[in-house]
């Protein structure tokens, strides 16, 4: 399955920074988004391909596409952690790129607005394991959820339905039969 990211640098009230970067929506690619993007994450091109949308007063969207999602049956347990989670979502793993120039089709070069040389965010990995997602966080990676649709839902829910079979729990010995740990008592 492939698939597409929007990703929006959003405006704040903040006094230390001016935007932030947020994964709003995974788009499922069906080859929609034109030739130059066709070929993004492919044999031909292995990097994902970015494409400007639209700028408002609020901030500025772009789309990336080439991402192939596939379920791996040892990140099973992760799948089950985000389809009984209260909102199942979609996790990016994104980077500030300071040489966005490699991942962005041509014409979109020209409607970069970067004056504080920080970059443009990149998504680089689409998961849906809570916990590939957990340890790419614990390296130190920037990681957001976006929404997960119904259809991705359901298909979540049957992958881990027919592939997760928790981890049989150990029963715990009691303490009473640990033995006490007592001071020796003086005599």
């Amino acid at each position: 399955m492939r698939f597409a990211i929007v990703i929006r640098k959003q405006k704040i009230d903040n006094p230390w920074q001016n935007y932030r970067w947020k994964p709003i929506e995974v788009i499922p690619d069906i080859g929609q988004f034109g030739k130059s993007l066709e070929l993004a994450g492919t044999e031909q091109n292995r990097k994902v391909v970015g494409r400007f949308l639209e700028r408002d007063d609020e901030g500025e969207s772009w789309l990336f596409a080439g991402f192939d999602f596939k379920f791996f049956a040892d990140e099973a347990e992760g799948y089950f952690l985000n389809i009984t989670a209260p909102e199942p979502c979609w996790f990016v793993m994104w980077r500030l790129e300071v040489d966005y120039q490699d991942y962005l089709e041509p014409n979109s070069m020209a409607s970069v607005m970067n004056e504080d040389g920080a970059g443009i965010a990149v998504p680089h990995r689409l998961m849906l394991s809570y916990n590939e997602a957990s340890r790419l966080i614990d390296g130190g990676e920037s990681v957001d959820t976006a929404p997960l649709q119904a259809e991705m839902k359901s298909y979540l829910a049957q992958y881990v339905s027919t592939n997760y079979k928790p981890e049989p729990k150990k029963r715990a010995k009691p303490a009473s039969f640990k033995g006490a740990n007592r001071p020796a008592e003086p005599q």
